[in-house]
């Protein structure tokens, strides 16, 4: 069974891999063996959580702003220049805003937009020649795109980019992963409840009781839960699943 989920001798890519649930899943990866590239705005974001997941494994930090198509594709390039082969391409960088309908700033909706919903796009197309270079018919290489529970039911009022986003991210999805599977790559999605991020940390400072309440678990998610998700759908578990949105809330979803 341990075969199911090791990943030893595969290469992957977490977008927005040095905070929150990219920071999670990207320890998953490397703690079942795979070798992990992690990308990032800034530089200084990247120094310091290398130092620290390098003691999971082999993890190597590539700057890039993805709310650009020329960051996409400089990422893209970046990654084309160190491998022949990408196993598993994480798309988790994204952004959230929030404002009264009357005042939602034209210039958020854009950047959301491109950011949430755009780059993963943009880099599943140019990561694809890698993508389908890792892929075999008895073990394809992966898209794992993160959406959000806010993509699936209306838990994230004013939140009208970010929601948007996340559904259209969904969708995308379940559509690439149908013209995909001819090449031999899944695209799956993971829609996450409450984590510890930095988009979430005002808000769980203030309401970490009500939030947790919430859900019928009872309690925010915890590192091992997204980490676990991600190495199911990388692994030899998850090579017959594709299309598919998983939500990891602990029940949220399914409170309507």
């Amino acid at each position: 069974m341990s075969g199911l989920f090791d990943l030893t001798g595969k290469v992957a890519l977490v977008t927005g891999g040095t905070s929150g649930i990219g920071r999670m899943m990207a320890c998953g990866l490397l703690e079942a063996g795979a070798s992990v590239y992690v990308s990032a705005r800034t530089a200084a974001d990247g120094a310091a959580v290398v130092d620290e997941l390098s003691r999971h494994g082999r993890v190597a930090f590539l700057r890039a702003d993805l709310s650009t198509a020329g960051g996409c594709r400089g990422l893209a390039e970046a990654v084309a220049g160190r491998e022949e082969r990408l196993h598993v391409l994480v798309n988790n960088a994204g952004v959230h805003t929030q404002a009264p309908l009357a005042e939602f700033p034209v210039e958020d909706w854009d950047r959301v937009l491109d950011l949430n919903l755009r780059a993963p796009f943009l880099l599943t197309q140019a990561l694809l020649p890698l993508l389908a270079a890792a892929a075999t018919g008895d073990d394809p290489a992966r898209v794992i795109n993160v959406g959000s529970i806010a993509g699936l039911s209306l838990v994230d009022p004013s939140a009208y980019a970010y929601s948007a986003s996340k559904a259209g991210l969904h969708h995308l999805t379940r559509v690439l992963a149908k013209e995909l599977v001819p090449r031999r790559v899944t695209v799956n999605a993971v829609a996450p409840g409450p984590f510890e991020s930095r988009q979430t940390a005002a808000l769980l400072a203030e309401h970490r009781d009500v939030i947790a309440e919430a859900a019928p678990f009872g309690r925010i998610g915890r590192p091992d839960d997204m980490a676990g998700v991600a190495v199911f759908l990388a692994g030899r578990a998850g090579a017959y699943v594709t299309g598919a949105v998983i939500p990891v809330d602990g029940g949220i979803s399914t409170t309507g």
